[in-house]
């Protein structure tokens, strides 16, 4: 299918498509033949009917490009992934997580240890996720320092919204050089020059987010000095919850003073709206109250979670109770970065929860599914004032999507001014194609990766 024109590459410019997305204040705004336009600051200045736009925009001389038929959408808001281990992606389906950790990730992330190896991978890792409409990047590393730097410049230079994290382990470490007695004190030092490096790098583009992997390869003590760190410096502190039951149970034996899983990461400080946990499948009424109560946010993967069979989780009723809840791909752990896929499977899970156990909640439509992808994963980190959403002030943050590639018969007319918004973005989530986002923005600027022929 041939490519119209040649897609911007830098702000100022405006584009004239389907504009569809959600609304900070609630509900979603569709202009079936709207404009978009970036002021030369990489911010939304304007978006509305072409009716209306169109001369106004003619007035400053500035003419719409025009993408028609395509959809312009937020970009997407990827809570939860792991960067070096995306070459594995789609191997170790069926294992449980303790398994398939031990048989193909931790022998793959002790590969990503210096900044030579992150300046071959994490380019394309940028790449690969911008070409499937990840704007905004929430991303673990290994262990190792250099690799983290090597991360963050080659975030940097590409121009994707990433929030990384070096990984600590002070306990089952797959970092065989380092002395035990010293690990704790080195990942914190390291961690501690990351942040004065690079958290708030670019004017905010790069962020920091304190790294412990989970309670089994952490002790309390690397727990509660990393979330002090989190804390002091003012990054994100990400970690996994819940996600497998024999990951529970080694939780419960190694802890056994905690009152479940939540209550480890409760003691150590953890808990807040500076943190992301990711999974929280298998959740008590009480963890999922405590939660709720301090303001935790979550990360919902339910490509990996069903890949690794590690459950499904109660979406519905974390919603309906306040938990503030976004998307993960989880790669590689999910295997595809897209998080429309990642909507598809959610949608599927859920459907699953309704016609097993009777969930009679109501479950996401496509629209919502637009909105857990977008403003809600802006809204977890706390930067939906910046992003999320298409609305005039904030930073243009944005992807093209050409939705005649997810049409059944794509020898037909497609007309997207005349389809309603919600069939429009279930056939984008249903139907999703790898090709579909022709592009993707980060503040106006054109981010390599999505095809341009």
């Amino acid at each position: 299918m041939s490519f119209p024109v040649r897609l911007p590459d830098r702000p100022p410019f405006a584009i004239r498509a389907r504009i569809l997305t959600p609304l900070a204040a609630g509900g979603f705004a569709d202009y079936p033949d709207g404009v978009i336009a970036v002021g030369a600051d990489g911010q939304i200045d304007a978006v509305g009917d072409a009716a209306a736009w169109v001369p106004r925009l003619a007035a400053v001389s500035l003419e719409p490009i025009d993408l028609r038929p395509f959809v312009v959408l937020p970009g997407m808001v990827d809570l939860h992934a792991h960067l070096p281990q995306l070459p594995n992606a789609g191997l170790g389906a069926g294992l449980d997580l303790l398994t398939w950790l031990d048989r193909y990730i931790f022998p793959l992330e002790r590969q990503f240890d210096d900044a030579e190896d992150a300046a071959r991978l994490a380019p394309a890792a940028f790449r690969t996720f911008a070409a499937a409409g990840t704007t905004t990047l929430l991303a673990y590393g290994a262990v190792y320092k250099a690799s983290m730097d090597g991360a963050f410049r080659a975030a940097e230079e590409h121009g994707i919204r990433a929030i990384l994290g070096k990984v600590m382990m002070d306990r089952g470490t797959y970092d065989k050089t380092i002395d035990p007695a010293t690990i704790l004190d080195r990942s914190l030092r390291e961690s501690e020059e990351l942040i004065a490096a690079w958290h708030g790098a670019d004017g905010g583009r790069l962020g920091y987010a304190v790294t412990p992997r989970f309670a089994i390869s952490c002790t309390a003590e690397m727990l509660r000095e990393s979330a002090a760190l989190a804390a002091r410096t003012g990054a994100w502190w990400q970690t996994h919850v819940s996600e497998d039951p024999g990951e529970i149970r080694e939780v419960a034996r190694l802890f056994p003073d905690a009152m479940d899983y939540v209550d480890v990461y409760d003691r150590a400080g953890g808990l807040g709206a500076r943190t992301i946990l990711a999974h929280a499948i298998h959740l008590s009424d009480r963890e999922l109250g405590r939660l709720v109560e301090t303001d935790t946010r979550v990360a919902h993967c339910p490509s990996s979670n069903l890949f690794l069979a590690s459950g499904i989780m109660p979406l519905a009723r974390y919603r309906e109770a306040g938990l503030r809840v976004g998307l993960g791909s989880d790669v590689a752990g999910g295997p595809d970065p897209s998080l429309f896929v990642v909507m598809q499977v959610g949608a599927y899970a859920q459907a699953a929860l309704r016609t097993v156990v009777g969930e009679t909640r109501a479950s996401l439509a496509p629209l919502d599914w637009l909105r857990a992808g977008t403003l809600d994963g802006a809204t977890a980190l706390g930067i939906d004032d910046r992003i999320g959403s298409l609305e005039a002030g904030k930073e243009a943050d944005l992807i093209a999507v050409d939705p005649r590639l997810t049409a059944a018969r794509r020898d037909l007319p497609y007309d997207s001014e005349r389809v309603a918004p919600d069939e429009v973005m279930s056939r984008l989530i249903f139907r999703a194609h790898p090709d579909m986002v022709r592009g993707a923005w980060v503040r106006g600027r054109r981010l390599e990766g999505p095809p341009s022929d």
